[in-house]
């Protein structure tokens, strides 16, 4: 017989109401179970500490401690590493998308989002398959060109750029411009599981938690640069 695990969330939210709503409708769902709310980022560190959580749903705006702090601290924490977070926000606030991201967030949504995207989006993020989509990619990357000044100035070196091969650093690249793994495999004519693999190494070796962290980071040292086409 096989055994499944509930994918365990947090929910964190300083409004009472949508907490019930969204408990409600996670509750429901199969395979996913909602084992803790908070109503702060203080709470949510609280909550997390004592129950665990596969993925946390993290409002942003909200008293004590915002969201993209709380984020920052639990993705800091090695205790946590295996945790994902979906912030909830809105796509226009490109400012907090930003600064989730380079705090460790692994993807987002918007508070009107419908309850079907909601339930496959914690299930994406608690599989930690593609944890950004490339429309949200190619925004943040279109955020990156739109205001370079928002990127850091890249530093000499990242700890594991120097264990990326060739091939994975041309991935990472790739990455950055916001296309999808089937849409690099059609540039470079290989399998999209090759490509994959090697964005799954390259991750791995510069300790990005996903996706999206790989992007951030590609244009944070340098890998990548605001209109830049890999292939030319």
């Amino acid at each position: 017989m096989t055994v499944t695990t509930d994918i365990r969330v947090l929910l964190v939210d300083d409004q009472a109401l949508l907490r019930g709503t969204f408990r409600l409708l996670l509750d429901a769902a199969p395979g996913i179970e909602v084992i803790a709310e908070a109503g702060t980022g203080v709470a949510a560190l609280a909550a997390l500490a004592e129950n665990g959580a596969d993925v946390v749903l993290m409002d942003i705006r909200m008293p004590e401690m915002d969201g993209i702090e709380a984020t920052r601290r639990i993705t800091g924490d090695p205790a946590h590493d295996q945790v994902k977070i979906l912030v909830l926000t809105t796509f226009e606030d490109d400012d907090l998308i930003l600064a989730a991201l380079r705090a460790g967030a692994s993807g987002f949504l918007g508070k009107g989002v419908t309850p079907h995207h909601l339930i496959e989006a914690i299930r994406t993020v608690a599989e930690g398959d593609q944890l950004l989509s490339p429309a949200a990619t190619r925004a943040l990357v279109q955020r990156l060109i739109d205001q370079p000044d928002q990127v850091a100035a890249a530093p000499v070196t990242h700890p594991g750029l120097d264990r990326l091969t060739d091939r994975e650093r041309e991935m990472v690249r790739w990455v950055a411009t916001g296309l999808s793994n089937e849409q690099i495999a059609e540039r470079l004519v290989i399998s999209p599981a090759t490509v994959k693999t090697h964005v799954n190494r390259a991750m791995a070796k510069t300790h990005s938690r996903d996706r999206a962290q790989l992007v951030v980071l590609a244009y944070e040292i340098g890998l990548a640069a605001p209109g830049h086409d890999p292939g030319r």
